[in-house]
């Protein structure tokens, strides 16, 4: 940390203290009742025949208190929960004040994940959906349940729903969606005596959640996605309730942060600085809804704000294959800002919203089909717009080269069903100086063919608990790529935090008829004792279908090195006297590495210590998944070659 950043975390420290004694607390003046935003979307949706009985049995499973938590998808919590209560180990967080209490320890708030998920309150919008297109008073009384026995646990600023500005700001954009699907301040949910007093303590409740914000929000190191986070739910905060003299104030900071946040935090090329791709849909989301409601109620964001987004999408158009796969780079925990949809098509969704924003043909083609949170967004007569939208697949954003973001595409017949797509990963390691989010894995590829994954990246399994885990996901072993002496290309200080970092970056890129050439080099090892440079160079040759990946290993002593090769978790996978053979369905990858002396090919699967062998596609859910590791010492500079060979039907 720089001294500015010290002494701005000295003062949050002291400011924490202050209000631990009250002092800075939120004091909240009389709402003015006359001041409401408008819905997002005026008139909100409806038209959900074949899908309206997902919405209903959701809801109830809701009432049933089902909650799905992550590796949870049915987490007895009750109904309401004991919002205190970690569904996962059943620990019960102590109701102290709020900044004080440290939510990393698993000892005192167990799993803060799990913890912290149903107090977003996606679960009060399923329910505020049910009603709006049932009318069943069950769903209304469940919304009404929910809110109070929140309000009645979590007493402003106690307890660990009080903690993180993040988690307020998500619950917030929550509030505001529940807030105009049960019909706002019209709603039958205020009627008579216990109405009135459920409005007095949800308005209550959002002042001090937008106060909260204000004081806490995420700087220096830390203002990556959570701070754009916390300005998107002080924005909808501030305009869904502008009853305070203060929200005006909230609602000018909270655009402001956002238009500055979205050009920070984006490559020019479209892709965000975490390196993280799950993020990077979040991110875009999140921008997305921002602009979508700001522009209904007359706050309109720039012309760049919208063109990061349109960048944003056009980025991960390009990086998903034909069937709609996304490389799993960096970390991912499964979040959604607002999950409006049962089908949760997250990356197909997103682009599909997009199509419709930037009257964009080519997203519609990738998206393939409109789907029900694009309807819930932007109302139904987007359902006729999206069909008469014109798809453009000869014009795909197959974007091949992100020099800025550190990704390239390389391969033949993108879109179609013969298309060999690589992802090739020069990125730096994260943003800022932690790099919170980012993974280990300069110089990885991965391998999708004609739609199915080939050569995967594993994904990130776990956060704040496992520790063993959490290292192994993120670290190089976890990658298609080479690790050296044992160790990962970058140095890890905790769970969010990195060290030295793997500078990668590539040194050309070439594309022509014949195939595709691309040379990148990282120096992370160059911290060794005997320093070593990795230089990988991929060929592709589209006349053979091959990919010819060699690794030059700058050196001038003896070094122990492992080169991995991770497959999808529904790939046949064998090794026979040193070559591999990948295959799924009509698909098949053969791998042969040349490399000087005795080295040895290994096939894994499922292996516990160390770990080595898994992907995990959900947060906190794992399987075997088989990885071929070739292994052996070199004896100053080195070269490897692995011909991988690719077969079509």
């Amino acid at each position: 940390m720089g001294w500015q950043e010290i002494n701005h975390r000295v003062a949050q420290a002291a400011r924490g203290l202050a209000e631990k004694q009250g002092i800075g607390l939120a004091s909240a003046p009389e709402p003015d009742l006359d001041k409401f935003g408008l819905p997002w979307i005026e008139p909100l949706p409806i038209a959900f025949p074949e899908t309206m009985h997902t919405y209903i049995e959701r809801a109830d499973r809701v009432l049933a208190g089902r909650f799905s938590v992550f590796a949870m998808p049915e987490a007895a919590l009750e109904f309401p929960p004991n919002w205190h209560r970690d569904p996962k180990t059943g620990t019960v967080a102590p109701l102290e004040f709020g900044k004080s209490l440290d939510y990393r320890d698993n000892n005192i708030v167990g799993d803060i994940k799990y913890l912290w998920e149903p107090s977003r309150h996606l679960e009060l919008v399923h329910l505020a959906q049910a009603w709006h297109l049932s009318g069943e008073n069950r769903f209304l009384d469940g919304c009404r349940d929910l809110l109070d026995s929140w309000f009645e646990q979590n007493p402003y600023p106690m307890g660990v729903h009080w903690t993180s500005s993040l988690e307020l700001a998500l619950r917030l954009i929550n509030w505001s969606f529940a807030w105009h699907l049960v019909g706002g301040l019209r709603s039958p949910l205020f009627e008579g005596d216990a109405g009135v007093k459920l409005l007095q303590q949800w308005l209550l409740s959002v002042y001090q959640h937008c106060h909260f914000i204000c004081r806490h929000f995420s700087r220096f190191s830390s203002a990556n996605n959570h701070l754009m986070g916390e300005y998107a739910g002080l924005f909808f905060g501030a305009i869904t309730w502008p009853c305070w003299s203060e929200s005006s104030g909230w609602l000018t900071m909270a655009q402001s942060g956002l238009e500055e946040e979205a050009a920070l935090q984006h490559a020019s090329d479209g892709g965000n600085r975490e390196q993280a791709v799950w993020y990077q849909h979040e991110v875009a989301d999140m921008l997305l809804l921002a602009g979508v409601v700001g522009r209904r109620n007359g706050v309109h964001f720039s012309d760049e704000y919208w063109s990061v987004i349109e960048r944003s999408l056009e980025f991960l158009a390009s990086l998903s294959d034909v069937a709609g796969n996304m490389p799993m780079i960096g970390d991912s925990d499964d979040a959604v800002i607002v999950d409006l949809s049962a089908e949760r098509q997250v990356y197909k969704g997103l682009l599909a919203s997009g199509a419709l924003v930037f009257n964009r043909g080519d997203f519609k083609a990738k998206a393939q089909s409109i789907d029900d949170k694009t309807q819930w967004l932007l109302g139904d007569y987007a359902l006729d717009q999206f069909a008469n939208l014109p798809a453009a697949p000869q014009s795909l954003p197959v974007n091949r080269a992100f020099p800025e973001s550190g990704y390239w595409v390389l391969g033949s017949a993108f879109e179609t069903d013969r298309e060999i797509r690589v992802v090739a990963d020069a990125g730096p390691l994260g943003y800022l100086s932690i790099a919170a989010h980012g993974h280990a894995d300069a110089l990885a590829m991965t391998l999708s063919v004609a739609g199915i994954e080939l050569l995967i990246d594993p994904g990130t399994y776990a956060y704040h608990t496992q520790q063993a885990w959490r290292d192994f996901f993120k670290g190089t072993s976890a990658h298609n790529t080479v690790r050296v002496d044992g160790q990962d290309q970058s140095s890890s200080l905790g769970n969010f935090m990195w060290g030295a970092h793997a500078k990668a970056r590539c040194l050309s890129f070439e594309s022509g008829p014949d195939g595709d050439q691309w040379i990148g080099e990282h120096l992370g090892y160059r911290r060794l004792n005997d320093p070593l440079r990795h230089q990988r160079t991929i060929l592709y040759e589209q006349s053979s279908c091959e990919l010819l990946v060699t690794d030059l290993l700058e050196c001038a002593g003896k070094h122990d090195v492992e080169l991995h090769w991770h497959a999808a978790e529904h790939c046949d996978v064998s090794v026979i006297e040193g070559n591999a053979s990948i295959r799924s369905g009509e698909v098949s990858a053969s791998l042969d590495l040349s490399a000087p002396g005795d080295w040895t090919c290994e096939l894994i699967r499922g292996q516990e210590s160390p770990p080595l062998g898994w992907i995990s596609r959900r947060f906190d859910i794992k399987e075997p998944s088989a990885v071929v590791r070739y292994s052996g010492q070199i004896k100053g500079t080195t070269e490897l070659t692995t011909r991988i060979r690719i077969s079509l039907p």
